[in-house]
Formats: structure tokens, sequence, C-alpha cells
């Protein structure tokens, strides 16, 4: 499996901050990392969250990132 395509995961959790994605060697920091990070895409794989997380990370705009949305269809968010 290649790991070198996602540099890093986030999520709220603090119970998965400071661990890895099971069976990668990505890790998982906080959503401050964004911020940190300005990734140019974003990819949303929780689907059902798509409205939820672009409307709580929507400052990614303010240096050109977008959303990605791979599930059901691929799509990118603004």
């Amino acid at each position: 499996m290649r790991t070198d395509l996602i540099d890093f995961t986030v999520d709220a959790s603090p119970h998965k901050q400071g661990t890895w994605l099971p069976g990668t060697r990505i890790p998982v920091y906080a959503p401050e990392k964004l911020r940190e990070a300005k990734p140019d895409v974003v990819l949303i794989l929780p689907w059902n969250l798509k409205d939820e997380i672009v409307a709580a990370h929507s400052y990614i705009g303010e240096w050109g990132g977008r959303f990605a949305v791979p599930i059901p269809r691929v799509e990118f968010v603004a």
C-alpha cells in the first residue's frame, strides 16, 4: 500500500490524535494542522459529514484550498 499520497489526516477526536491510521504510517493530527500545512486539497472521506466539515473549515479557501469528496461521486467543493 502506498502511503506517500496522503501526508497526514486530521480528526477532532483527541483519542485519535497522535496515532496512525490503521495499516498505514499516516499520522493523525488535530484539525489545527490544516492551518499550519495549508494544503491545496483536503480529501473528505466521511462523505456524509461533508457539509459539517466544509463549514467548520471554510478558512481553507483563504489560501485557495479546496475540498475533494470522492464518495459517492468525485466532487470538488470550494
